[in-house]
């Protein structure tokens, strides 16, 4: 599977933080020659923003419209891109969402703050819901010195994919996407899997030595990991194996930052409720804590 966007959403709500990600969408947009559709969603509970209290609400919400529409067009304004603003009133998480399924986006990107404990909880996290909600792929955004764009002129530099596999049929879709955007870029590929080792108990034989099925479950997934690389990808492709124990999104974020990774690819699983309660746990735990930038892939993708 190769992937090709044609339809990208860039998120942003003007800050210099998530105008982080804009690069990234304009970069992208010129690599595919895809359309770029820049989306504000205004949220009228956070009328501050805008530098006014919620009074006379049809038409602070008809300045906040031209407010967003002239910011956009400064943004974009030295871009020879396709480009369409996209300017919604509502919950940012549920718009966003929406947008993309009319629009039939094939990649949402966003930038998150990576907020964490009691004040992820108590403010919540447009980002995560966005994972949970969105038919199309989520490419989060988090330092811009971790990047694999540069701000300035937008060149894409990357050159180390990193993809976390469980063997799972979602994770083998992210592993295409990894494959895929590792042939576009001419990146190095590494593939992750990462033991927990109580998950693993069961295996074990009352007469069986630990160590030797630590060694015999070892070799055994790496060699699943190199079987998921096709022959002819080999050509351009040197896939690098790695089998790792511990917690998931600890093991993945230090790998990433040690071995200079410029892009995460993992997978996430369904949209129940208890994905709902606990989502990702390894995806939104890496992309509040890894430092470049991370793609989730959901189940329902466009491509």
């Amino acid at each position: 599977m190769r992937v090709f966007p044609k339809h990208i959403l860039c998120a942003t709500d003007f800050s210099d933080f998530s105008n982080h990600a804009i690069p990234y969408g304009i970069a992208l947009a010129k690599e595919f020659k895809a359309k770029l559709f820049l989306c504000h969603v205004i949220d009228l509970s956070s009328a501050a923003i805008y530098g006014e209290a919620v009074l006379a609400l049809e038409e602070q919400q008809k300045r906040m419209i031209k407010y967003a529409r002239d910011e956009m067009t400064k943004l974009m304004r030295k871009e020879s891109i396709d480009w369409e603003p996209m300017i919604t009133v509502g919950n940012a998480a549920h718009e966003i969402a929406r947008l993309a399924a009319d629009k039939k986006i094939d990649i949402t990107i966003s930038a998150s703050h990576g907020r964490a404990g009691l004040k992820r909880l108590i403010l919540g996290s447009v980002t995560e819901r966005l994972i949970r909600t969105l038919p199309c792929p989520l490419l989060v955004v988090r330092s811009p010195d971790r990047g694999f764009v540069a701000p300035a002129d937008q060149a894409i530099t990357l050159k180390r994919i990193l993809v976390g596999c469980d063997f799972s049929p979602i994770s083998s879709l992210a592993f295409q996407y990894g494959l895929s955007l590792a042939q576009e870029f001419q990146a190095d590929l590494h593939l992750i899997h990462v033991i927990q080792p109580p998950l693993y108990d069961y295996l074990k034989k009352p007469s069986e030595p630990k160590q030797d099925l630590q060694k015999d479950l070892g070799t055994e997934i790496k060699s699943r990991l190199s079987d998921m690389v096709p022959d002819d990808a080999r050509t351009w492709c040197k896939p690098v194996t790695v089998l790792l124990a511990g917690q998931p999104h600890e093991e993945i974020t230090k790998y990433a930052m040690v071995n200079d990774i410029d892009l995460i690819v993992l997978g996430v699983r369904g949209h129940g409720l208890v994905e709902t309660l606990f989502v990702g746990s390894t995806t939104d735990r890496v992309m509040r804590r890894a430092a470049c930038p991370v793609l989730s892939v959901q189940g329902a993708s466009n491509l």
